[in-house]
């Protein structure tokens, strides 16, 4: 993800600052009326200072999900929740989101694995998140939470009950071990594109039916 494609987040997710600013901040951007402009100061300060924070994962040159991720020194909303503080080698992935559309086709996966092969590199052990143990239950759950269920999916352990907001772990070497699967669930969604053709921080500028 970068500043040119941080406009291909969903409209909602482009003005959400729930991660990015403590909770007294975010309410104020929010009053403020802008604050798609915090959103992508976050995002370029991120990239200056720390590097990658986010992947976003194309379908026929479509925003088809994204992933959004940094250590938890960058996220001021990570000690908000009754189960942090996320553990000092992990990573924290902020959300993860699939356009219904494509959900159910493995993408949420292949995002995690890409973002797992990211910070292998950085030499970070593992990556945590909160999740939303409830999600889709609650009037007030907050749309940028993703569900607990989905991160257990993919491989994620709890580490820190909670009966709303458990915090999960996956150390990276399990995430590496996904290969073959993600190889499978792409080939049974698009063909012979590959993995590595379709996951990409940066949107392409086109697409052919053979990646």
């Amino acid at each position: 993800m970068t500043l040119d494609t941080l406009e291909d987040l969903p409209r909602p997710c482009r003005q959400c600052v729930y991660w990015e600013l403590d909770p007294v901040s975010a309410e104020r951007a929010c009053a403020a009326g802008d604050p798609g402009l915090e959103k992508e100061a976050w995002v370029s300060q991120t990239l200056l200072e720390w590097g990658s924070c986010g992947k976003l994962i194309y379908v026929d040159g479509m925003p088809a999900g994204f992933v959004m991720f940094a250590p938890p020194a960058y996220v001021p909303r990570s000690m908000a929740f009754p189960t942090s503080p996320v553990s000092a080698d992990a990573a924290l992935l902020m959300n993860a989101h699939v356009v219904t559309a494509f959900a159910g086709g493995g993408l949420g996966r292949m995002l995690v694995q890409g973002v797992a092969r990211d910070l292998i590199k950085r030499g970070i052990k593992a990556i945590e998140a909160f999740g939303d143990a409830k999600f889709g239950d609650a009037p007030d759950e907050p749309g940028c939470l993703a569900p607990a269920d989905f991160f257990l999916s993919v491989g994620f352990k709890t580490v820190r009950p909670h009966p709303r907001y458990p915090r999960l772990r996956l150390e990276l070497r399990t995430a590496l071990s996904w290969k073959s699967d993600v190889e499978y669930a792409l080939e049974k969604l698009l063909g012979s594109m590959s993995p590595e053709s379709i996951l990409r921080p940066v949107r392409p500028a086109t697409r052919t039916s053979n990646g």
